[in-house]
C-alpha cells in the first residue's frame, strides 16, 4: 500500500561498525607493525565510544507542569471542508493550498468521506497559550474558513477564541481569547533539538483531549513538499488526527515544534510525524501578533538546486548554492544586477548550501532588509547589496503552443519561438523515452540559452551542443522556460547523440 503523507490528524551518529581489532606481531626495536593490507591510520585508530545517557524514568513532573497550557481547539465552518476531527472531509481542492501537493504525491489515502449534507463542517485540532493574557498558537489548517471558535482547556473550561491572523505558508495561525484569564502558558524553544533528543508532545487526536505521547527527534530540516520553506523536525512520538497545531516538547518543558503532518499508510501514527520549528513559529507569532499578516523578504529571482550534470556543465567545481534560473524584471535582484547563470553562494556572509536554504533565508528576512548577496558568475566571486522587497503572491504562467519543424537528437522536436510570440525556440514534441524527456523537458518548454548563449532557432541548439562537445564537456547546460518560470537542465552529451 502506497504511504500518505496527512495533515496531522487527518493528514500528517552515524552508527559505526567496529573496525575489526587488528593483529600486531613484535619486530623487535621497531615495536608494533600492521598486518599486510591493513591501512596504518586504522590500525592506530579506537573505536568512538559513549557514556551512556539514562533514559528518563518518567515524563510526569514535565507533563503536571505544560499540560495545562494545551487546549482542543473546536471550530465551525459555513461549508464542509478537510479537517482534523470526526467531522466530514471535503474534496482534494478544498485543502490548504500547501497541503494539496502533499496529498497529490502520496495519494488519498484515509481522507474522511465527502462533505455532509447542509454544508455546515467541524474541526476538531490543537493548540496552546504562548502568553497569560490569551494569545494561542495553532494549525492555519485547523482554523482555515472558521466561523467560529472555540478553545478547552485542560481544566475543562470551553471559551471563544478569534483568529487573528493565519499564514498558509508555514500553515501556521495566531488566536486570541479575551475571557477566563490569567492563563497557564508555554514558551518557545530559542535552540533547536538535536536529532535524539527525548520529545513529548500533548493534543487533542480523535476528539479526545489531553492526550500525551513521548518519543525522540528523529531527523531534522526535513523537505515533505508541504510548502516552499519546508524545513520540519521528524519525531517518533505518536501523533494522530486532531493533533495538528499541538505542541512538542522538550524536557525542559519548552515548545519545540508545532505538531503539522504525518506520513502513513492508513491514516494511524507509524512513527512519521512533522513539527514546525520553535524558530519558525515564533518569526510568524510575531508578525501575526503585530500585523495580522506575515510579510517576507523578497529577491525576485528564479532559482533551482546544482546537480552534478549542472555543475559540470557550468565549469563548477561544487554544488553548493542556488542557481539563478532568472531575474524577474524590475525586482530588487535584477537592480542589483543579478542574471540568469549566477551561482548565490551566501547570504550576509553566511554560506548557502542550497537553493532551499536560499528560501528559508530571504523569506525569514524583513522587507526593506538590506543584504549581502555573494555569488559566482563566470568562475569569479562576486557581491551584490540588495534591498529586499516584499514577497508578492502571484507567479507569472506561459502560453504553449505547437508547431513542427523537427531537430536534433535529444528527442525533440523543435522550431524558433518567433512562430509563437517567444524569444528562444519552443519545443513542440518531446520523445518520451529521448534524453531530453529524462530531464524533465516537456511539449510547451522553450529553449532560452544553449550552453550559456542565447538561442532563436534550431540549428543554434546544434550549435550549442557542438559547441560544448568541442570545449571536452560531459554536459551541455540549456536554460528552459515553462508554465512554472525558468530553469537550468543538465544534458549529457553522450545523450545527445
Amino acid at each position: 500500500m502506497s504511504n500518505t503523507v496527512r495533515t496531522t490528524g487527518t493528514l500528517r551518529s552515524r552508527a559505526l561498525a567496529s573496525v575489526a581489532a587488528v593483529a600486531i606481531v613484535a619486530s623487535g626495536a621497531l615495536g608494533a607493525t600492521v598486518l599486510q593490507g591493513q591501512h596504518p591510520a586504522l590500525a592506530q585508530s579506537a573505536p568512538i565510544t559513549v557514556e551512556s545517557a539514562q533514559a528518563p524514568a518518567s515524563f510526569a513532573d514535565v507533563v503536571d507542569k505544560v499540560k495545562p497550557a494545551v487546549v482542543s481547539v473546536r471550530v465551525r465552518t459555513e461549508r464542509a471542508s478537510f479537517r482534523d476531527g470526526d467531522g466530514p472531509g471535503s474534496r482534494l481542492d478544498e485543502l490548504p493550498p500547501q497541503l494539496r501537493e502533499f496529498f497529490r504525491r502520496f495519494g488519498e489515502n484515509g481522507v474522511p468521506n465527502g462533505p455532509r449534507r447542509g454544508g455546515r463542517g467541524m474541526a476538531q485540532g490543537s493548540g496552546f497559550f504562548i502568553s497569560a493574557d490569551g494569545y494561542v498558537v495553532t494549525n492555519n489548517h485547523v482554523v482555515d474558513d472558521a466561523k467560529s471558535v472555540e478553545v478547552t482547556t485542560d481544566d475543562g473550561r470551553t471559551l471563544t477564541a478569534t483568529v487573528l491572523g493565519t499564514d498558509p505558508k508555514s500553515d501556521l495561525a495566531l488566536l486570541k481569547v479575551t475571557e477566563g484569564g490569567p492563563f497557564p502558558y508555554v514558551k518557545l524553544a530559542t535552540n533547536a533539538p538535536r536529532v535524539g533528543d527525548w520529545v513529548v508532545a500533548i493534543g487533542n487526536p480523535f476528539g479526545l483531549g489531553g492526550t500525551v505521547t513521548s518519543g525522540i527527534v528523529s531527523a531534522r530540516g526535513r523537505d515533505i513538499g508541504a510548502g516552499p520553506y519546508d524545513d520540519f523536525l521528524q519525531i517518533d512520538a505518536p501523533i494522530n488526527r486532531g493533533n495538528s497545531g499541538g505542541p512538542t516538547f522538550n524536557l525542559r518543558g519548552e515548545v519545540v515544534g508545532v505538531n503539522t503532518a504525518i506520513a502513513s499508510p492508513s491514516g494511524g501514527s507509524v512513527g512519521l510525524a512533522f513539527a514546525i520549528p520553535s524558530q519558525t513559529v515564533q518569526a510568524v507569532v510575531d508578525q501575526l501578533r503585530t500585523n495580522g499578516k506575515v510579510e517576507r523578504g523578497y529577491l525576485g529571482l528564479q532559482i533551482q538546486a546544482l546537480t552534478p550534470d549542472l555543475a559540470e556543465g557550468l565549469g563548477l567545481k561544487t554544488q553548493k548554492g542556488a542557481l539563478v534560473n532568472s531575474a524577474q524584471a524590475s525586482t530588487p535582484a535584477a537592480k542589483a544586477g543579478l542574471q540568469a547563470g549566477d551561482v548565490v553562494t551566501s547570504v550576509n556572509g553566511e554560506p548557502i548550501s542550497d537553493a532551499r536554504e536560499l528560501s528559508r533565508k530571504i523569506a525569514s528576512l524583513k522587507p526593506g532588509s538590506k543584504v549581502e548577496i555573494g555569488y559566482l558568475r563566470d568562475g569569479g566571486q562576486r557581491t551584490a547589496t540588495v534591498e529586499l522587497g516584499t514577497l508578492p503572491n502571484e507567479t507569472a504562467s506561459l502560453q504553449r503552443q505547437d508547431d513542427g519543424r523537427s531537430s536534433l537528437r535529444l528527442g525533440l522536436q523543435l522550431a524558433p519561438g518567433s512562430r509563437i510570440g517567444e524569444e528562444g525556440v519552443a519545443v513542440v514534441a518531446v520523445d518520451p523515452d529521448g534524453p531530453a524527456a529524462q530531464r524533465g523537458i516537456s511539449e510547451g518548454d522553450v529553449i532560452l540559452e544553449v550552453g550559456g548563449k542565447a538561442v532563436s532557432d534550431p540549428s543554434e541548439v546544434a550549435a550549442g551542443i557542438k559547441a560544448a562537445r568541442d570545449e571536452g564537456k560531459k554536459a551541455v547546460v540549456m536554460r528552459v522556460k515553462n508554465r512554472q518560470g525558468t530553469r537550468f537542465v543538465a544534458i549529457g552529451l553522450r545523450d545527445a547523440g
